[in-house]
C-alpha cells in the first residue's frame, strides 16, 4: 500500500481503476491499494437483508422521479438544493425501520 501526502497528480482521487487499484483519500493523504477480491465473501442473511431494502428504497426514489405531481410534492417538503431521490431514499429506509 502506497501514501501519497498532498501528491498533485494523485490528490482528491477515490474510487476504482479497472479493476487493478483503488484509490482512498483520507483528509490529505491519498492511499492506493489493491482491488478487493469479493469473490470468496458470502454475504450474510442480515447483509442480503440489508441490500434488498436498500434495493427497495432505490425503486421507491426512482417511482417518485418518474411521477411529476409526486416529484412536485417531494420539491415543496425538502430544503432548496437538496436532493429529491436522496431524501426519498432516506425517507423510506427510516419508515421501514418503525416498522
Amino acid at each position: 500500500m502506497a501514501k501519497y501526502k498532498q501528491n498533485k497528480i494523485t490528490r482528491g482521487l477515490s474510487g476504482a481503476f479497472d479493476k487493478q487499484f483503488v484509490f482512498k483519500t483520507y483528509g490529505d493523504i491519498t492511499i492506493i491499494s489493491k482491488y478487493p477480491d469479493m469473490s470468496k465473501v458470502k454475504p450474510t442473511k442480515k447483509q442480503l437483508g440489508a441490500k434488498r431494502k436498500f434495493h427497495e428504497a432505490v425503486a421507491y426514489a426512482k417511482a417518485i422521479l418518474a411521477d411529476p405531481s409526486r416529484k412536485e410534492a417531494y420539491q415543496k417538503l425538502i430544503p432548496s438544493g437538496k436532493s429529491i431521490y436522496h431524501f426519498a431514499i432516506a425517507e423510506y429506509m427510516q419508515n421501514i425501520k418503525k416498522v
